[in-house]
């Protein structure tokens, strides 16, 4: 991801789940003919640029495994928190797994779960 649009329909139209290290924000809003986007957010509480760039480049790394999970036409947020610097990669992944879970999982259920109806039939 890379428009300013795409980050703010995620974050401000999507669910969010966290962790110590992360918070993800999905959003369904995009094309479902598309691919599932990614976009980063690491702020400058996270540590001086070559923190934040290190942080990035683990994120992404660990998010090429992961992408083909994310359903199609999504739009996905993942924000670095301050203890994401010092984190070592099988907690971000561990972390990075737990959020998409919750993700995806309530975006599966709400799916599955039958329409209501207005009273016995």
């Amino acid at each position: 991801m890379r428009r300013g649009d795409q980050f703010v329909s995620a974050i401000k139209g999507g669910r969010r789940a966290g962790r110590p290290t992360l918070v993800a924000h999905l959003s369904d809003r995009g094309d479902p003919a598309d691919p599932p986007q990614v976009g980063f957010v690491v702020s400058k509480a996270v540590g001086g640029a070559v923190v934040r760039n290190r942080v990035k480049r683990r994120l992404r790394h660990l998010m090429r495994d992961r992408l083909h999970s994310l359903p199609r036409g999504s739009l996905l947020v993942v924000r670095a928190n301050p203890q994401a610097a010092s984190a070592r990669s099988e907690l971000l992944a561990a972390e990075l797994d737990v959020v998409l879970e919750r993700l995806i999982g309530r975006r599966s259920r709400r799916a599955d779960r039958p329409a209501a109806t207005d009273g016995p039939t």
